[in-house]
């Protein structure tokens, strides 16, 4: 995925889906090094009953964050490995 160079604007609103199907949310917003522009999380909106479950970091306003280093594909979704995360 680090090679995989595309504007932001085309992953926000797309679903956020494990390797196994199961549905964390949509993108709401990206966080990157400003310097580097290096992806580092995938901001969560609408996320799902199964994040709750899942020991993801929040940011101030209390969504969740996904480090953009578990996913693992892009397409019509984002598919992130819940290895990765955990």
């Amino acid at each position: 995925m680090a090679d995989d160079k595309r504007p932001a604007r085309q992953l926000v609103g797309k679903t956020v889906v494990s390797k196994t199907g199961k549905k964390f949310g949509e993108v709401a917003d990206l966080i990157f090094e400003v310097k580097s522009g290096e992806l580092i999380s995938i901001v969560l909106k609408n996320p799902t009953p199964y994040v709750d479950k899942l020991e993801l970091e929040k940011d101030k306003q209390g969504r969740f964050l996904v480090p953009w280093s578990a996913v693992i594909a892009s397409g019509d979704f984002l598919v992130v490995s819940e290895e990765d995360i955990i």
